[in-house]
Order: structure tokens, then sequence, then C-alpha cells
């Protein structure tokens, strides 16, 4: 009886190791294709400011939409990756990059001398200007006339650039920053700032929401062009990506895309 209690005991404990080795050899293959590991892979994390009204926002639903939002998904399907879009303070968007808590900056980032020493830059896709825009029935109409004015913009955005390399910046009353245009705009339509300088993309849009408002001085203060930001020594996405964007470009995706927003192609072809 021992013998057989025994044998009975042995054969129970090798049923229960082969049970246990065939449990845990089915999720590991599956965690393969699963893992933590896989989808950082196939995500790609796009830091964003959802409050630049055309190019990235929240709708009347709360969900992020613009132009860039729909052409950073066509790029990432071209690319076979999952967009993940990721709101960030602007004011620290190379940071956010060059740490690795984001992949691409992607909301009308624009190419700078001064940025390129920080991150790398695809082609640029779209054409933009830094302008002054005023209340619809202000007195101010060129440039000339921000001489002792109060003046609002975005921090740390090209704008300030735009503004401070123009001879009339040293003439302004002051300079105001916000963290985004949102609040400039606010402010300048309660009377707490006479002027904003202001991505041309954007006060367009504005404009169209709220006929009558605002109105934009002939006189721009600086032509620029947008591009995608990625991080130093990620030459590989770099690649992958512009790569993408010229295939938008040749199948009429990014056309398409332009079209919906602007009503027109304004995507560069280069």
């Amino acid at each position: 009886m021992k013998r057989l209690l025994t044998m009975m005991s042995i054969l129970a404990a090798a049923l229960l190791l082969l049970v246990g080795c065939s449990s845990s050899t089915e999720p590991s293959d599956a965690s393969n294709e699963g893992n933590d590991a896989g989808e950082e892979k196939q995500t790609l994390v796009i830091g964003i400011d959802d409050k630049f009204a055309p190019m990235g926002f929240r709708d009347e639903n709360n969900d992020i939409t613009g132009f860039d939002i729909d052409y950073a998904k066509a790029a990432a399907e071209h690319m076979g990756y999952t967009p993940k879009f990721q709101p960030i303070d602007w004011k620290t968007k190379e940071t956010e990059l060059s740490s690795g808590r984001i992949d691409l900056i992607w909301n009308g980032y624009t190419i700078t001398d001064e940025r390129k020493e920080k991150v790398l830059f695809t082609k640029p896709y779209l054409r933009n200007a830094q302008v002054v825009a005023t209340l619809a029935d202000s007195d101010i109409t060129e440039l000339a006339d921000l001489e002792g004015k109060v003046v609002g913009l975005q921090a740390l955005s090209s704008a300030l650039d735009a503004l401070n390399a123009n001879p009339i910046a040293s003439k302004i009353k002051s300079t105001t920053e916000f963290a985004d245009n949102v609040l400039v705009l606010t402010d300048l339509k309660t009377g707490r700032l006479d002027a904003a300088v202001i991505d041309e993309v954007v006060i367009d849009y504005y404009m169209s929401k709220e006929p009558g408002t605002f109105k934009v001085l002939d006189e721009s203060l600086a032509p620029e062009e947008y591009g995608v930001g990625v991080k130093k020594g990620n030459e590989e996405l770099l690649e992958k990506l512009q790569n993408a964007l010229d295939e938008m470009n040749e199948d009429g995706t990014a056309a398409e895309i332009s079209t919906k927003w602007f009503g027109e192609n304004k995507v560069l072809q280069e």
C-alpha cells in the first residue's frame, strides 16, 4: 500500500509539472507578439500642442483633431505604426523629445537654425508666416503703429524670434508671453493686449470662425516653414518618416488632407 501511494504521488507530481510547463509556454509565445516592448516599437508617440488650431486642437467633443493630426495619422499608416498623440507643454517640446517621452514633435513646428541644433527635421511640408493680428476696429494698421503698444504671443514660439528680429521690437511698450495662442487671442479680445504676433495659419482659422473680430496687418514679420522634429541620432526614424511623406505626396493623400482643412493643396512637393 505504501509503495502504491508513493507511485501515485510521483505520477501526480509529474502530471502537475507537465501541466505547469504547458501553461507557461503558450502565454510566453503570445506575449512576444503583444508585450510592452513590442507595442513600443509599433507605437509612434507624437508630441502636440492641443490648442493650436487648425493644426492640432480639441473639437467640441474634446477629441484631438486638425490638419497635422490627420497628416500624422496617414504617415503612421504608411510606415506601419500606430500613432499616439501626446499633448505637451510647448515650452518643453525639445526636452520631451530628447528624453524619449515622445518620438516626434509634430504640430506647426517651425524649422529654425536654433532648433536644428537640437533636433532632426524632415523636409518642410507647409509654408507659414508670423503676422500681427489686432481687433478689427483697431487703429493699428502697420508695424510702425506698434510703438508704445502691448503685444502678446505664445511663449518660446517662433513668434518671439520673428518679433525680436524686427526693429519695431525695441519700440514696443511690453511683450507678454502666454502658454498658448488661445490665451493670446482671449486677452486681445478683452483689450488687455493691443496686438498679437501669431502664425498666419492659426489666425486665418480663427478669423473664419469669428468673422469681423480680428484683422491682420499687410506686413508680415517673417516667412517660415513647418517640419516634423525627430530626436537627434534617430536617422532611421527620420528616413522612414520622410519616405512616408514623399509617398503621400505621390499618391494624393497629402493633397486630400490639405484640401479638407484649407480648401486647396498647400503641402510642399519638395
